[in-house]
């Protein structure tokens, strides 16, 4: 029987408490490490997390841990890219939570990392896995929507004071900007819906006149237009932290044969519809901030059914996840310097 592989979590925030509970329900799997800053009695873990596991104040001493072959890094992101080089150097796999880096240079350094030795890696755009994107690809594949030649795809979440990550997501060394914060996964989901490759952006900010946003060092509302390859479609994402709704993933996708709106579609493909009315198409929506919510569990099974058979990461490997942070970091290199930016500018 193979041997279960060993994860290495580090960081015992919001976000760690969901990967946990995800890999409980993953098979050939199981957390067996926890790193944090502060120390942690190992009874204490067991007992809030229900399953037995080694703490770690150190994490070289983690890394160092023949018990451990892959690391889940949950931790602030301004460490995401440093901690990560360290694991892909000591030769571990890797489950990595988005953003993979703050600055297009250190995400050029840890491909180099990945590069040179070779480990799988899972980057948590976990969002292509839910039932609502992959119902929508799938639509797209059976070409019910023809050729898609525009698409909306918005994230609208207000990260206040009320809000777990918001005492650190403010900062412009953690939170970087409203799409590395939080829109990343919006700019994803574009990717996956809108073939093609992405010719250059232009970006536009904006931030809420509201006190419950007054901290932010950045824009925490950026919209950015996009322009394909060839000139015959363009798409926009909006990514807005500072404002005062309901959590909202906006999808408006228009193709040659029709359109799709959230979960409800018009298709000339089928007979008998009307264009009086969209056609409610049941599914479970993303339409929760909470990681609680989060389709972790079949991405990380994926991740794990990969490192065993040595099989390519499906939808959320290294090189998917590096072309989505790329257009984040052509965009919001656009909204600083007020020009439209060239996806070839960032080799």
């Amino acid at each position: 029987m193979a041997q279960d592989l060993g994860i290495g979590l580090v960081g015992l925030g919001w976000a760690a408490g969901a990967h946990i509970e995800a890999f409980k329900a993953v098979e050939g799997a199981n957390v067996v490490a926890l790193c944090s800053r502060r120390r942690h009695d190992a009874a204490a873990l067991e007992k809030q997390y229900g399953i037995p596991v080694k703490p770690y104040a150190d994490y070289a001493e983690m890394l160092a841990d023949p018990a451990v072959q892959a690391v889940d890094i949950c931790t602030l992101p301004s460490l995401h890219a440093p901690m990560a080089i360290q694991a892909v150097e000591a030769g571990k796999h890797l489950v990595l939570e988005k953003p993979m880096a703050l600055s297009y240079e250190k995400l050029k350094e840890l491909r180099a990392a990945v590069k040179k030795v070779g480990v799988m890696t899972c980057v948590c755009f976990e969002c292509r896995y839910s039932a609502h994107f992959q119902m929508i690809r799938s639509i797209i594949d059976q070409g019910l929507l023809g050729e898609l030649h525009y698409g909306e795809v918005d994230y609208y979440h207000g990260i206040g004071p009320w809000y777990g990550q918001y005492k650190w997501n403010v900062s412009a060394e953690n939170g970087g900007s409203s799409l590395l914060s939080a829109g990343c996964h919006a700019m994803d989901g574009m990717r996956f819906f809108m073939d093609g490759e992405i010719e250059e952006v232009t970006q536009y900010g904006a931030r809420s006149q509201s006190a419950s946003f007054a901290e932010y060092a950045y824009d925490a509302t950026s919209v950015t237009i996009l322009k394909f390859k060839g000139g015959k479609k363009t798409a926009k994402v909006a990514s807005s932290i500072d404002c005062l709704q309901p959590y909202y993933f906006h999808i408006h996708l228009i193709g040659s044969e029709g359109s799709l709106l959230d979960n409800k579609i018009y298709s000339a493909k089928l007979k008998g519809m009307t264009k009086a009315r969209w056609s409610t198409l049941e599914t479970a929506l993303i339409d929760s901030g909470d990681v609680s919510d989060h389709p972790y569990q079949p991405q990380f099974q994926a991740f794990v059914d990969s490192v065993k058979t040595g099989k390519p990461m499906p939808l959320t490997d290294f090189d998917t996840a590096f072309e989505t942070h790329r257009v984040v970091f052509a965009a919001d290199r656009s909204g600083a310097e007020g020009r439209p930016v060239k996806l070839a500018e960032l080799e």
